[in-house]
């Protein structure tokens, strides 16, 4: 895995925040939120557009600053310094070590146009983690296989339609061999017919006890495939809990309007 390994709390979450606050220009995102994905689990994050779940995500992975809180990787704190909008991560060698740690999705699939889907999931191991070039290379194909496009190793990006890039984007991720998968609205971009391809994929990595976070508009995707999930409101955890129990019989008037709202016609 070159010079990336971690010796961390095996019993710990494999992601922990505690109180965490994120503002922009001074408008706040998150005010105080807590959030916890233990090993093998997959945590969603549902809420109205703006309601600051990607940021939560983002913030999860070190992808932006938070301002106040804590932030645990399988029980290692983030170390920062600085406060306010000045605080920042103390040591750059821990964000890279915990960011390779966890691989994410985004909506946008991202992909390198100039390198063949193949070259595309053979980047960042090579290039990041040091590995060899003929044990990535078997690994690429392996999760290209499990993502149901191996015949598309060769191919562009652009001779792809958008599930099946996103299924490489997938494949791409696992190929770092990551204790957890991040996803941001991995679905959204794509068409109803695409989206089931990706949807199939996600539950399939769910079955296999992977440690995820998913956010998503797609309701009926994190009640089949969440242990626990989070429902976000104006930067705050308005409600969360087991699907069975959010879904069927949620407590709070917000969620009630919002499953209302996004339940299909």
């Amino acid at each position: 895995m070159g010079g990336f390994a971690l010796v961390t709390d095996k019993t710990a979450p494999v992601i922990e925040i505690r109180g965490l606050h994120k503002a922009y220009d001074g408008l706040e995102v998150l005010k105080g939120v807590d959030l916890v994905a233990p090993r093998g689990h997959v945590v969603s994050l549902i809420g109205s557009s703006g309601s600051g779940k990607s940021t939560l995500l983002r913030c999860a992975n070190l992808l932006e600053n938070s301002q106040q809180g804590d932030i645990f990787f399988e029980g290692e704190p983030i170390r920062w310094r600085g406060s306010g909008h000045g605080r920042h991560p103390a040591d750059k060698a821990q964000v890279t070590r915990i960011r390779t740690n966890l691989s994410m999705v985004f909506q946008q699939f991202n992909l390198w146009a100039h390198m063949t889907i193949l070259q595309n999931v053979m980047e960042a191991p090579l290039t990041v983690l040091g590995r060899d070039r003929d044990e990535v290379e078997r690994a690429a194909r392996t999760y290209l296989d499990k993502v149901g496009i191996g015949d598309k190793a060769d191919a562009w990006p652009a001779q792809l339609s958008g599930g099946q890039q996103q299924r490489a984007a997938i494949a791409r991720a696992l190929c770092m061999e990551p204790r957890a998968l991040l996803f941001d609205e991995p679905t959204s971009a794509l068409d109803p017919e695409l989206e089931q391809e990706v949807v199939k994929v996600i539950k399939d990595l769910a079955r296999e006890g992977r440690t995820m976070l998913l956010v998503t508009h797609d309701m009926r995707l994190a009640e089949d495939v969440s242990h626990h999930v989070v429902f976000l409101h104006l930067g705050k955890i308005e409600e969360e809990g087991p699907p069975d129990k959010l879904f069927a019989s949620p407590r709070s008037e917000r969620l009630r309007q919002f499953l209302s709202a996004t339940a299909p016609a």
